[in-house]
C-alpha cells in the first residue's frame, strides 16, 4: 500500500477494479456491498455486534463501523459523503448517532465528520460527542473547536462507553503519532485503524509523528491482549485469526526496521541477533520463540532468548531456557556465567557464586564474570573481597565518579 501525498488517503488494491484479459478497464465497476452486519461477517452472537454495521472504503475512503446500541456510535467516518444517505436507508436516524470515534487523523478516515456536521439536526442539537487522541492534527481539532464541538481527546487506557459497551482505549503510535485502537474483551474484538490490516502493513507516516519503533510498541500492547477478530481501516475483517493477523504485521515492522525486504530470506535467529543488536530486546526474545517452535531444543536460540531476558529483568525465565541449555552443555561459559547474573539480579547472591567460581576457574581473564562475581560479594557485605577484583574494582570507581559527576550537575550533596 502507499498513501497518496496529495489527498493523503490510501489507493488500496482490494478496492480498485482489476482491468479485463485483454487490459481494458470495465466500464463499470461491480456494485459496493455496502453497510454489512459485523455480527455476521465476524460469527458472533454477543450484543455489541447485534445491530452493528460494517462499510468496506471506498477509494480515498477508510472502513467505518456503526456500533447501535443505545444510541449510535461511529468509528471512523470516512472521507465519502454518501455513507450518511445509506445509514439512513438501514433504517437508522443521524441524530441518533451520539459519539464520532477517530483512530487516527489522516483524511481518509476523519473528513466525512464534516459532512455528517452539515446535517442540520445534529449541528443545531450539538449533541455529538468528537473523540480523538490529543495528539491529533491541530488544524482538524480547531476546526470542531470552531463549529462547535470540541473533542474529547483520549491519551490511552480509558475505557470507553460506546453505545452501551465498554471498549478499552489502546494508544497505538506508529503509523502515525495520535493512532488508537479500540477493543471488546469480552469478543476478543479489536478496531484498530491503520496499524494492523487485513493483508497489508501500512508506513509509519513521518509527516504524522509516525515511527517505526513506535509501531512495535503498539503491536506489542495489542499482543498483550486476547485477540480474536480485528476490524481493520482498510480492507475486510479478520474473523477468528485475528492473533495472527497482528502478529504478521508486528513480524513486518521488525523486518522493516532491520531493513530487511520482504524478497529476502532471514532466518529467525538471524532476526533475533540483529534485533539485539538494535536494543530491540522483546522483538529478539519474540524471534527466538518463533525459532524454538520449529527447532524446540535449538540451543543457540534458547541461550540467545535466556541472556536477552537477563537484560529485560525477567530473571525467572531466564533460568528456565539457560537450564536447558546447561543440562546438555555442562561447561558452557556463557550460560554459566549468564545463569549467575540471572540469580545476581534475583538478589540471590550467595547461589550465584558458585556459577562465576566455576567460570573462572576455566577462564580466569572473563571479564563479565569477574564484576558480577565483584557484584555479588559486594552486595553480601563482603566489600573487601570484591575490590581485590580489579574488574569489579575498575567498574566500580568509574560508576561512582559518573554518578557523583550526576548529582553534582543536579545540585545534589
Amino acid at each position: 500500500m502507499t498513501r497518496k501525498p496529495e489527498d493523503g488517503g490510501i489507493e488500496s488494491s482490494r478496492n480498485m477494479t482489476p482491468p479485463t484479459e485483454d487490459g481494458f478497464m470495465p466500464l463499470e465497476e461491480p456494485a459496493h456491498p455496502g453497510w454489512l452486519k459485523i455480527g455476521e461477517i465476524l460469527k458472533v452472537s454477543h450484543p455489541v455486534f447485534a445491530n452493528s454495521r460494517f462499510l468496506i472504503g471506498y477509494h480515498h475512503s477508510s472502513n467505518s463501523y456503526l456500533l447501535a446500541g443505545d444510541y449510535l456510535t461511529l468509528v471512523d467516518p470516512g472521507n465519502d459523503y454518501t455513507i450518511f444517505s445509506d445509514i439512513e436507508k438501514l433504517g437508522f436516524n443521524l441524530i441518533d448517532i451520539k459519539k464520532v470515534v477517530l483512530t487516527h487523523g489522516h483524511r481518509d478516515h476523519c473528513m466525512g465528520i464534516f459532512e455528517m456536521l452539515r446535517f442540520a439536526p445534529i449541528f443545531e442539537s450539538k449533541q455529538v460527542e468528537i473523540i480523538m487522541h490529543a495528539a491529533g492534527p491541530q488544524e482538524f481539532k480547531k476546526l470542531t473547536t470552531d463549529a462547535g464541538f470540541p473533542p474529547r481527546e483520549l491519551t490511552g487506557g480509558e475505557t470507553l462507553e460506546l453505545s452501551g459497551f465498554e471498549w478499552e482505549v489502546i494508544h497505538t503510535p506508529g503509523h502515525t503519532i495520535d493512532s488508537i485502537s479500540l477493543y471488546h474483551e469480552q469478543t476478543g474484538t479489536i478496531i484498530t485503524g491503520d496499524t494492523v490490516l487485513a493483508d497489508a502493513m501500512e508506513d509509519a507516516d513521518q509527516n504524522a509523528g509516525g515511527d517505526l519503533e513506535h509501531y512495535l510498541y503498539a503491536l506489542r500492547e495489542i499482543m498483550k491482549r486476547k485477540i480474536v477478530h480485528v476490524l481493520p481501516g482498510h480492507g475486510v475483517p479478520v474473523a477468528v485469526t485475528g492473533k495472527r493477523a497482528v502478529e504478521e504485521t508486528y513480524e513486518a515492522v521488525m523486518m522493516k526496521v532491520l531493513g530487511v525486504a520482504p524478497a529476502d530470506n532471514i532466518t529467525w535467529m538471524e532476526g533475533a541477533k540483529r534485533l539485539v543488536q538494535k536494543g530491540l530486546l522483546a522483538e529478539a526474545v519474540y524471534c527466538c520463540d518463533k525459532d524454538l517452535s520449529l527447532r524446540p531444543l535449538n540451543l543457540t536460540a534458547l541461550q540467545l532468548k535466556g541472556l536477552t531476558l537477563n537484560d529485560m529483568g525477567r530473571c525467572e525465565e531466564a533460568i528456565e531456557d539457560l537450564d536447558l541449555v546447561l543440562a546438555r552443555e555442562h561447561h558452557n561459559l556463557y550460560a554459566l556465567t549468564a545463569r549467575g547474573q540471572a540469580l545476581l539480579g534475583l538478589s540471590r547472591y550467595a547461589e550465584s557464586l558458585p556459577y562465576f567460581d566455576e567460570v573462572l576457574a576455566k577462564d580466569p581473564e572473563i571479564k563479565e564474570a569477574q564484576v558480577f562475581k565483584g557484584m555479588a560479594l559486594y552486595f553480601l557485605g563482603r566489600s573487601a573481597e570484591a575490590m581485590k577484583i580489579e574488574a569489579f574494582k575498575t567498574e566500580f570507581n568509574d560508576r561512582f565518579r559518573h554518578l557523583s559527576e550526576r548529582n553534582r550537575q543536579e545540585g545534589n550533596p
